[in-house]
């Protein structure tokens, strides 16, 4: 029993000494305490994406203006009771350097973001022209040897201009030795 015990416990090396537990790499870690909050960079940067191209159009503007003139419209002519920011808009001031203070990263991490995917299309461009060009010259090599191989081979115009000729000098070797005829061999009259 006492050996049982022993095997159970923790288990020792060679000098008797004890080995941490080994932990198993067919298992999956437990997940640590993490003390900041866990979030999808991706989901982020889509979401600063929306948000930065909301900032640029003339609809946020248009309404900016009219939260502002509101808000000062209210802050004026409103009973004393109900105005929530007096006549130097201190409130509004510190809401609109906040809305800045948020504005401004996003939209440069959505800049980022555009810059990371032009920079990708870029390179995969680069290589597209490559390829062309590769492709360009690989052709116009294939072009230049068939240019080269058709130089050597007869066309229907060489042979027709060659047959030609043939003809000509076939007519022009019967004009100069008159062609005998067979009628001599068959036992015809022959001429004197």
């Amino acid at each position: 029993m006492a050996s049982d015990e022993r095997s159970r416990a923790a288990p020792t090396g060679a000098s008797g000494i004890v080995r941490p537990p080994r932990f198993r790499l067919d298992q999956p870690k437990a997940p640590r305490r993490r003390l900041l909050p866990e979030y999808d960079p991706e989901a982020f940067g889509r979401f600063s994406e929306r948000i930065a191209r909301f900032l640029g159009t003339g609809r946020f503007i248009v309404w900016m203006t009219l939260i502002i003139i509101l808000w000062v419209v209210w802050n004026i002519f409103a009973p004393e009771e109900v105005r929530f920011d007096e006549y130097p808009f201190i409130f509004l001031t510190l809401m609109l350097s906040l809305q800045a203070s948020y504005a401004a990263p996003l939209i440069l991490l959505a800049q980022n973001r555009q810059d990371d995917r032009d920079r990708v299309t870029h390179e995969q461009d680069r290589k597209q022209n490559e390829r062309s060009i590769a492709d360009t010259e690989f052709l116009s090599r294939e072009i230049a040897a068939l240019r080269m191989g058709l130089g050597e081979v007869a066309t229907r115009d060489w042979i027709r201009s060659e047959l030609e000729a043939m003809v000509k000098d076939m007519e022009e070797r019967r004009v100069l030795l008159p062609v005998e005829s067979d009628e001599g061999d068959r036992g015809g009259a022959t001429r004197p």
